[in-house]
């Protein structure tokens, strides 16, 4: 395959003013929760107008503000992980992790959460307590406190146990502007660790599979992590916290919003062995499966071995490396270079390989 491959492969919808998902789904499916093609088309193409304004036409992990002469960042997300726990984690983990690393991919410190709990009846108590406390637990060990909430519940039979949402704000320090449209030719792509960990350790327990080797799930809160990186250089491009469509569907999004081209080196991307031979006996790409504790960072040429150096000197980063580099070739596009000599194109995933992730 040629390095530029030809145009008809990327899938073109700027020009299209349906107001409605497309894809011929005159109701909601699965995928359109899956973080692929078919989330950004029902974004895209139902809610943006619905709701469009400056803020939100960014189309962000999290909104970066000004309010009161201060930057803000303000994100929300809703879980409804199943099962509830997992090996490395819970729904409780996930709501308070997966918001601060929202905030966190805008550079900012995160500070306070909210928390909303949509329970059905029936779900016993004990249940609701270990979810609470270990979101209590993250939110300590995030350095952020939750700070306002609310509880509903729905009859039985209309719910799965226990939904989850948490929005939150950080403060963005002076200086730091993170979102895809600095990326340039010549930045580097740097990937904070090993991928794959989550999605293939809720695969393994909600399937009931054996992989032989105990998989958990990366789950973590990534703000230290950034400010480690940040520490070095302010002049970070873009991050991005690979979660629903795994790093494929980061890497694609970053690809088209800043209108450049992504060569993605297939060998150097860390995949954790366990997860390779899951994948390959599922027949799954591990580019597609979640994280819940990674980032993927687009970083310039001349900061790249200081961030890389500050990522691996972290706990959370010691697997970091770099994977690729942005080209003016083949815009909106990523492609990968296969350990044979080969390449191929790196498609936005259309729905999700496994669902109900997070």
């Amino acid at each position: 395959m040629p390095e530029t491959a030809p145009s008809e492969a990327v899938l073109d919808v700027t020009g299209w003013t349906c107001p409605a998902p497309l894809r011929d789904h005159p109701r909601v499916v699965m995928g359109h929760g899956g973080g692929g093609a078919l989330s950004a088309e029902l974004v895209q193409h139902l809610f943006a107008p619905a709701f469009g304004n400056e803020v939100l036409d960014r189309l962000g992990d999290s909104a970066a503000v000004s309010l009161g002469g201060v930057r803000l960042a303000f994100s929300t997300d809703s879980y409804v992980v199943r099962p509830l726990f997992f090996p490395g984690g819970s729904i409780g983990d996930l709501a308070v992790n997966g918001t601060v690393n929202d905030l966190a991919m805008s550079g900012a410190r995160p500070a306070y959460l909210s928390c909303g709990f949509i329970l059905e009846e029936g779900v016993e108590m004990s249940v609701v307590a270990r979810v609470a406390e270990a979101m209590g637990a993250a939110a300590r060990t995030a350095g952020v406190e939750i700070a306002t909430g609310d509880t509903k519940v729905v009859e039985a039979g209309h719910g799965d146990g226990i939904y989850v949402n948490t929005s939150g704000i950080g403060l963005i320090p002076q200086g730091v502007d993170l979102r895809p449209q600095r990326v340039v030719p010549g930045d580097v792509v740097i990937v904070s660790g090993e991928i794959g960990l989550h999605g293939v350790a809720i695969m393994s327990v909600r399937e009931g599979l054996e992989f032989g080797v105990d998989i958990e799930s990366d789950c973590a809160a990534l703000g230290g992590l950034v400010q480690s990186m940040l520490a070095v250089t302010p002049d970070l491009h873009v991050l991005r916290d690979p979660t629903r469509g795994g790093l494929a569907a980061s890497l694609n999004e970053i690809a088209a919003a800043s209108g450049t081209g992504v060569v993605l080196h297939e060998g150097r991307v860390p995949v954790p062995e366990a997860v390779a031979n899951a994948c390959a006996i599922l027949g799954l790409d591990p580019l597609y499966v979640a994280n819940e504790g990674k980032l993927v960072a687009f970083v310039p040429r001349e900061h790249a071995d200081a961030v890389l150096d500050a990522l691996r000197a972290h706990p959370l980063g010691r697997h970091a490396a770099v994977i690729g580099e942005v080209v003016a070739e083949h815009p909106g596009m990523v492609v990968a270079r296969t350990g044979l000599g080969g390449t191929r194109v790196v498609d936005l995933p259309v729905g999700e390989q496994l669902p109900r992730i997070c």
